[in-house]
């Protein structure tokens, strides 16, 4: 029987490779195929060995045929952020045993943002509403503050005016784009003026805090 390499989930961190573990960079530049999205793999493509192949995700379950028929090779599955925070991990899990995966957390965008900022952020609600509805308002009235991974749907702006509409004053937004990357935007407004946030976001976390 051939010999079964574990599967790597490796968190890429905020974006730019700068922020990706030592542990991390390492397995990414060891692996012979490399597993993400397209801005994944664009992200550590100077990392990869030459002959390293890719495999760009689209449909999950197709992946999960591709990994079995490949095991004996060294493969690494790169996820935005932190494996443990809204990533891949959980679908992997399904088809995989614990002992059959070999996991490298990363820095989450939020743990980024925060830290641009100069603050903790252990008195937050941390959500996501990338491709799912959440009841962010109910979380942010029984928190300090909510920290939301965002999508096309619910962006900035339509969050921000849903809690304006809601009767939610003295509050702050954050909205950090494109964090750690050269183009880096961290805006911050009131919620009073959350008409500003009318616009086209590039890929982003939203923070929502009472002052």
């Amino acid at each position: 029987m051939s010999y079964l390499e574990k599967i790597s989930i490796v968190g890429l961190g905020p974006g730019n490779k700068e922020y990706i573990t030592k542990k991390g960079i390492e397995n990414i530049k060891n692996c012979d195929i490399a597993i993400g999205g397209k801005r994944q793999l664009e992200d550590v493509i100077t990392l990869l060995k030459e002959d390293c192949e890719t495999y760009t995700l689209s449909k999950l379950i197709d992946v999960i045929e591709y990994i079995k028929s490949n095991r004996t090779k060294k493969i690494t599955v790169i996820v935005s952020g932190d494996t443990g925070y809204y990533s891949l991990l959980p679908f992997l899990q399904k088809y995989f045993l614990k002992e059959e995966l070999e996991i490298i957390p990363g820095i989450s965008s939020f743990q980024y943002l925060f830290s641009k900022l100069g603050e903790v952020w252990h008195n937050y609600r941390l959500m996501s509403v990338h491709g799912r509805d959440m009841d962010y308002i109910k979380e942010l009235n029984e928190n300090s503050g909510i920290v939301l991974l965002t999508d096309d749907k619910n962006t900035p702006y339509i969050i921000a005016k849903k809690i304006y509409e809601q009767g939610h004053r003295n509050m702050e937004v954050i909205v950090g784009e494109r964090l750690s990357y050269e183009d880096e935007k961290i805006t911050v407004i009131d919620l009073e003026k959350y008409i500003e946030l009318n616009r086209e976001f590039k890929m982003n976390i939203t923070v929502i805090r009472k002052k």
